[in-house]
Formats: C-alpha cells, structure tokens, sequence
C-alpha cells in the first residue's frame, strides 16, 4: 500500500484525538495532564482541520509565472499547488486561535455561559465537523493532487530551499526563533486558560412557592396563619455553588414593632428546622410544617438559610439567604 492511499489518515486521527481530549478534559483530571490535554485542542486540531477544508490539494514543486513581464531570473514566480508543510502548520495554529475565542462568544448566548462545558463542546463539534468536511474536500480531488502527510517530505519551521513565491533566503535562523518564541508563548497563553478555566458565579436561590396571582391577588402566599394548628409552607432551594452542598432552613415567627422605616424584633420563637443536602445544578423542595404561638401583635414568618448546621439562634446577620413574610396569626 503507497503513501497516497493513506491521504485520509492525518484527519482521522485529528477526529480521534478530539474524541480522546474531550472525555479526558470531561472527566476530573486535573494538573499538568490537564494541560497537556488541552493544547492540541487549543492550539491546532481546529486549525489543522480548517485549514484541511481549504487547501486539500498537495503542494507542488513546478512555480508558474506571477509577472510574465519580468524578464529572466528576476521574474516572479508562485507556487500554484496547496500549502508547504511550515505554511499548513503555521495556518492551523493562527486559524485556532481564531476558532476558539468565535465558539466562546457564542458560548455566552447558552444557558452555561461562558464556562468549559460549551467551550470544551463546541471547540470539539467544531473540530470534528471541519474534519469530516476536509475527508470530503480531498476526496473530491484528483487521486495525484490530493494532500498526503508524509514525514519523510516535511520541513519543520523555515528554510532556505524556497517559498511559495519562489525565493530564497541564505539566513533563516532569526524567523525559526521568533517562530519558536511565539510558539512558546501561545502555548504558555494556552496552558494558563486550560488550567484555569472561566466561571459563573456561585450562588443559591432560596424561594416559595407562590398561590395564582391575579387582579385581586394581595398577597402570594398564605399570610393567614391559624394558631396551635399545623401550618406548612413550602420552599425551594436550587444550588448554583458548582458542588454539592448542604444546607439547613430554619422557620421562626417573629414579633415586631414597626417605627421610622424599620422594623424592631420583640421576640422570636424557632418553630422548625429541616437539613438537606443538594447536589450542584439541583434544585430542592422543601415542605415545612409547623404551629405558631401568639406572641404579640405584630408578626412576620421567618425562614432562614445556612449553609451546614444552623446556630441555636438565628438571625438575618447570620443567615445564608432570608425570606421575610408578614403574617396575622388568628
């Protein structure tokens, strides 16, 4: 079997490659491997299969003329094939980096926002839906004018053999270096992101839930309460904290006075108390029950939020999140 029949191979394995840096980026590896998994995603594969759609010819080695009125060897020349391995890999890295930060901004019009989970999964599709396309592309060229990767043909970085424009350079040492320090620096840029990806601010909601609401409606919830009898107020606790969490709700009935725009606490009785646990993204209902005392006139419901165990006696200073709720006890 010749090299031509393997014109294929290079996407294939970009397309498994991608496969492979995603469930390993998914899963809780952490650290330098993380790192070193997440480059090739960063910096090239997109590229590379961009740039594959493109150019899915071989380059040649015949020029044509660029400038028929230049006479002799002074006349410009270009190449008239597909790209020169230096060429083809320098495009793949610059076309990456221009692949990565387009699917983050259209990240941010997801639910998830601007975090791994549609970068990692759009960088990814991406990747593999260009892949597919450069099969395509090449396939539809002549057998003789397709692009197969061979080592053996390969130039790394510069030299002085020739450009696509058919000159030459006897001193190419300074453009190796600068391509090697912009290398190192994009990949530098490249592993800091990976190791520290963007995220969403961290937070719990603590509601109720509220009676139909109409014209008429006063009020969305049930402020009547009856006095020595079970009442029950339901609540929902939805974790956005990005782990697991647990939590303690503790229900009170307070007796204030109300003067110059605030509002004094006479006394407060704890009437119930519920602890939960709930897993990050989850969202819990909690059903609270419980038989408030008369202890003034002036009422209001408490529910307070902690994170962990609650203190012995609660208070909006103290608390995680609060729902304050007016009352008449009767």
């Amino acid at each position: 079997m010749s090299d031509s029949d393997w014109w294929f191979f290079d996407l294939t394995l970009v397309i498994a490659v991608t496969g492979f840096v995603t469930f390993g980026l998914f899963t809780s590896i952490s650290g330098p491997i993380r790192i070193l998994l997440g480059l090739p995603l960063l910096l090239f594969l997109p590229g590379y299969a961009f740039v594959s759609v493109l150019y899915p010819d071989a380059p040649e080695t015949e020029y044509q003329a660029f400038d028929d009125e230049s006479p002799g060897s002074e006349r410009s020349v270009l190449n008239n094939g597909g790209l020169q391995p230096t060429e083809r890999f320098a495009l793949s890295v610059v076309a990456s980096l221009a692949i990565v930060p387009a699917v983050t901004l259209v990240s941010t019009v997801t639910p998830w926002g601007i975090t791994l989970l549609p970068i990692l999964a759009g960088t990814a599709l991406v990747t593999l839906v260009l892949s597919l396309l450069g099969i395509v592309q090449r396939y539809r060229c002549p057998v003789e004018r397709r692009f197969t990767p061979s080592i053996s043909d390969s130039t790394l970085l510069f030299s002085s053999t020739g450009d696509s424009f058919g000159r030459s350079d006897p001193s190419v040492r300074p453009y190796n270096i600068m391509f090697l320090v912009a290398l190192l620096v994009l990949v530098a840029i490249a592993g800091f992101a990976v190791a520290n990806p963007p995220e969403h601010d961290s937070y719990t909601e603590f509601y109720l839930e509220t009676e139909e609401v109409d014209g008429d409606t006063e009020y969305v919830y049930n402020e009547s309460l009856s006095t020595g009898e079970s009442n029950s107020v339901t609540a929902y606790i939805a974790n956005e904290e990005q782990e697991e969490r647990s939590y303690t709700t503790v229900v009170a009935i307070q007796d204030v006075s109300y003067g110059n725009d605030s509002a004094t606490v006479n006394g407060q009785e704890v009437l119930t108390s519920e602890s939960v646990t709930v897993s990050d993204g989850e969202t819990h209902e909690q059903s609270l029950e419980f038989e408030p005392a008369s202890i003034g006139e002036n009422h209001r419901l408490v529910l307070f939020l902690y994170e962990g165990e609650a203190p012995d006696e609660p208070n909006e200073e103290s608390a995680y999140r609060t729902i304050t709720l007016p009352v008449t006890l009767s």
